[in-house]
């Protein structure tokens, strides 16, 4: 499924010009609701609890998410076009670098 799009690529655009945390929950207030940031970020908790090692069952219990949601993570981690793994890798540079 290809979603590539003058659109898609104005609101990616959109992102990468927030500089600050508070300039992403300002707008993301506003572009979402709070239940989808949630899931978004319990999502990228689960990709990283997964590329740690972590069990579905455990993930499930600490993050309150479904087994199949992870597993949905973890076909993406492993399968999918890597934007899991370099999302968290760039997160453990930027933990490295504080």
């Amino acid at each position: 499924m290809n979603f590539h799009s003058d659109s898609v690529d104005r609101l990616f655009q959109t992102f990468l010009n927030l500089e600050t945390i508070e300039d992403c929950y300002v707008y993301f207030e506003d572009l979402c609701t709070i239940k989808e940031i949630r899931d978004m970020a319990q999502r990228l908790d689960a990709a990283i609890l997964l590329k740690n090692g972590m069990s579905y069952q455990k993930i499930s219990d600490t993050l309150d998410i479904s087994t199949a949601t992870i597993g949905k993570v973890s076909k993406c981690l492993n399968y999918g076009s890597g934007g899991y793994a370099a999302a968290i890798n760039k997160l453990n540079k930027e933990d490295i670098n504080k």
